[in-house]
C-alpha cells in the first residue's frame, strides 16, 4: 500500500540571526516547525544558535556566516541557497547596524556600511527571492524597519532614513504583491535590549516581544505594523501630528545627549 507523503516542511531564510530580534525570531518559527537558513557574521555565535534549536525543536538548521554589507553578498545568498535547492518561504530581513552621532563627526565609511546593509541588502534579497516566492503563488518576506521610520532623528541620521526606505520600500512591494499569495510586510520595533542597542533608556522592549509581533504580522494583511502600544503612539505623534522640523528638533534635544554626553 502506498503510504501517504508527509507535507513538506516550509524553510524561513532569518539574516541577523545570532542574537537579538533575529534570534527570538527563528525560535518562534522552529516552535511552529519550521527549518531555518540563519545568517550573520559571526559564525561562532551562529553555530551556537543552530544547535540549540536544532536540539530544542527538531527542524534543520543551515548557517552561512556572511556579511550582507560586502557587495554581491545578497547575491551570493541567493546562489548558496539555490545550490542546497533550498525552496524559501519565508524570508526575514532583520540584519542592521545603527551609527550614532552627529554626521559631520562620523566616519564616512561607516555610514555608507550602513546605507549597504540596512537598505542595499534589504533591497537586493527581496528582489532576489521574491520572485520565485510569487510564481508558486505563496510565500512571505518580512522586512524589519523601525520607529526612526516615521520622523526625522538627529544624532541616528543615516539610521533612520534607512528604516525609512525599508518602510516605504516595503509598503510599495506590498501593493505589488497584494494578490499574489505572498505576504510583505515591516514591522517596526522601537528601543529594544539588544546587543545594538546598549543604551539605558525607558520603555525598552526585549526580542521575544517583537518576535511575537512579527509572528503577527505575518498573520496579518496591512503593509506595517508597529510593535508595542507606547511606539506606535509615538509615531503616530511624530510622524503625522508634527511637522517634520518639530519631530526633528524633539528627537534632536533626547539624542543628543546620548550621542555627546550633553
Amino acid at each position: 500500500m502506498k503510504t501517504k507523503e508527509e507535507p513538506r516542511r516550509r524553510t524561513a531564510v532569518v539574516t541577523g540571526a545570532a542574537t537579538g530580534i533575529g534570534a527570538a525570531i527563528t525560535e518562534r518559527l522552529a516552535g511552529q516547525g519550521m527549518h531555518l537558513v540563519l545568517v550573520a557574521r559571526d559564525s561562532a555565535r551562529l553555530e551556537a544558535a543552530a544547535e540549540r534549536l536544532r536540539a530544542e525543536h527538531g527542524v534543520n538548521v543551515s548557517t552561512l556566516a556572511l556579511d550582507l554589507s560586502h557587495q554581491g553578498a545578497p547575491s551570493r545568498l541567493a546562489e548558496w541557497l539555490e545550490d542546497a535547492g533550498t525552496e524559501v518561504d519565508v524570508l526575514v530581513n532583520n540584519a542592521g547596524v545603527s551609527v550614532l552621532g552627529p554626521v559631520a563627526g562620523s566616519d564616512p565609511a561607516r555610514v555608507r556600511g550602513l546605507v549597504d546593509l540596512n537598505v542595499g541588502a534589504v533591497a537586493e534579497l527581496t528582489a532576489l527571492l521574491l520572485p520565485a516566492m510569487v510564481a508558486r503563488g505563496r510565500g512571505a518576506i518580512v522586512n524589519i524597519a523601525g520607529t526612526g521610520a516615521y520622523a526625522p532623528a538627529p544624532y541616528l541620521a543615516a539610521y533612520a532614513a534607512s528604516k525609512a526606505f525599508v518602510l516605504s520600500f516595503t509598503q510599495a512591494v506590498w501593493a505589488e504583491t497584494r494578490r499574489t499569495g505572498v505576504r510583505v510586510v515591516a514591522v517596526s520595533p522601537g528601543p529594544t535590549e539588544t546587543p545594538m542597542n546598549t543604551r539605558r533608556m525607558p520603555g525598552k522592549r526585549r526580542p521575544d516581544a517583537v518576535a511575537d509581533t512579527v509572528m503577527s504580522a505575518l498573520r496579518g494583511r496591512g503593509p506595517a505594523v508597529v510593535d508595542g502600544g507606547l511606539n506606535t503612539f509615538q509615531t503616530f505623534v511624530f510622524g503625522r501630528l508634527l511637522p517634520p522640523s518639530a519631530a526633528a528638533r524633539i528627537a534632536g534635544r533626547t539624542l543628543r545627549k546620548a550621542a555627546l554626553g550633553k
